[in-house]
């Protein structure tokens, strides 16, 4: 918020944000790097397509909500989403809410992978596409979550108001934020350009520029940042690269302090004649795409390791036998073959054909189903409906260690 005694010039012009993208003689390693990432992320969508290991999905949800939250000082532990997502939510009312800031993430996380194969490029890149990301988000939460700082003493609380734009000045840092009456003017350009941008790598550059713009514009009063991730994701996954399977958001939370400092780096003024044409710093702007598009790379080469298949039978196995030996609750280490299958099947198994696979007799074989539906390695949509591998917070320092430490931490 801008304090009487500060004096910045309020931008009402969209010139003001350029440049939007680095010009074409500092591109050229951008478009590399966007180039092997494309290349990357195919070779990951040939290890698990659209629609498998849904359960794996479901806690890469619970994991990027877990991390952009964190990013705000507004997370809570792995373990209390785990409880919010069986309705256990905490006494604690600052605990509770934060489990329902998880949850909402989620859902609107989900909703956006639900909508990108059916959306267009004009659509992901639209003004209402911001406002309805944040309308979904923030709609999810009753009105006493929303409760803003009050910022004075005489006013009474304000709750925010999802998906409208924000009425009053803004500073952050040393950058002070559009004023509030031309906002749909700056957020207009900004869907405009970054619309317009060619698919391939370019697109994938742009996405990364663009989600430095939208948090520059600051269109709403909270929970900027949240829109900002969550519309790269998007971007992303309409681009057809992450296929659900991995997001920047655990990359900028694990580099907290350098997504911090390349996004403040980028609002600088332009230095000298040197650093570009427009208002805002050229160089920074090519330096936070830059580690953008390293984050991306990072995380992607990270799930291909995951999802091996060559080592995750082994994985599978220190799972089960954990299970068996410590944990005691009836899974046995005969499931292992029925397991990595289902695992390399990557889709549902018909319970008669699963238990055969156990090779434990009708009566043991019952039981062990139960027993890993209740562990939560198994999951299934009825009681007597096909089976599809689950992957449980407890189960992740076997499956997929390091994906998600302050889960593995918590189980």
């Amino acid at each position: 918020m801008i304090s009487k005694s500060q004096k910045f010039a309020l931008h009402t012009d969209p010139v003001d944000m350029e440049p939007l993208l680095p010009g074409e003689h500092r591109l050229t390693p951008l478009l590399e790097q966007a180039h092997d990432l494309i290349r990357q992320s195919d070779r990951l969508a040939g290890l698990c397509p659209p629609g498998a290991l849904v359960g794996l999905r479901h806690l890469l949800r619970a994991m990027n909500s877990y991390y952009s939250n964190r990013i705000e000082g507004q997370h809570t532990l792995p373990l209390e989403i785990e409880q919010a997502l069986r309705d256990d939510y905490a006494k604690d009312a600052d605990k509770a809410r934060r489990q329902r800031l998880a949850l909402a993430h989620m859902a609107t996380e989900q909703r956006l992978e639900e909508l990108w194969p059916e959306w267009d490029s004009q659509r992901v890149w639209s003004q209402q596409t911001v406002q309805d990301i944040h309308q979904d988000l923030f709609a999810r939460l009753p009105e006493a979550d929303r409760v803003l700082p009050s910022t004075d003493s005489q006013a009474g609380p304000e709750a925010l108001e999802p998906g409208v734009l924000r009425n009053n000045e803004v500073s952050v840092g040393r950058h002070a934020a559009p004023a509030a009456e031309h906002l749909a003017l700056f957020l207009q350009r900004w869907a405009h350009f970054y619309g317009s941008v060619r698919r391939g790598e370019k697109q994938v550059v742009a996405m990364a520029a663009a989600h430095h713009r939208l948090a520059w514009i600051h269109p709403f009063r909270d929970g900027n940042g949240r829109v900002a991730r969550l519309h790269s994701h998007l971007v992303l996954g309409h681009l057809g690269l992450t296929n659900g399977l991995w997001s920047p958001l655990r990359g900028f939370a694990r580099t907290q302090d350098a997504y911090y400092a390349h996004l403040d780096a980028a609002d600088a003024p332009r230095a000298g004649a040197l650093d570009g044409r427009g208002n805002l710093t050229e160089r920074g702007l090519e330096r936070w795409i830059g580690y953008v598009l390293e984050i991306c790379q990072d995380q992607v080469t990270f799930m291909a390791k995951a999802l091996a298949l060559d080592t995750m039978k082994d994985r599978m196995a220190a799972c089960l036998s954990f299970e068996e030996q410590v944990v005691g609750q009836g899974v046995r280490i005969e499931a292992l073959r029925a397991l990595h299958y289902l695992y390399a099947l990557q889709g549902e198994m018909d319970r008669a054909d699963f238990k055969a696979m156990l090779g434990l007799g009708d009566r043991l074989a019952t039981s062990q189903v139960s027993a890993l539906l209740k562990r939560g390695l198994l999951e299934s949509d009825s009681p007597h409906g096909k089976l599809r591998l689950g992957v449980p917070q407890h189960a992740l320092r076997f499956y997929f260690p390091r994906l998600w430490p302050e889960a593995e931490a918590s189980s």
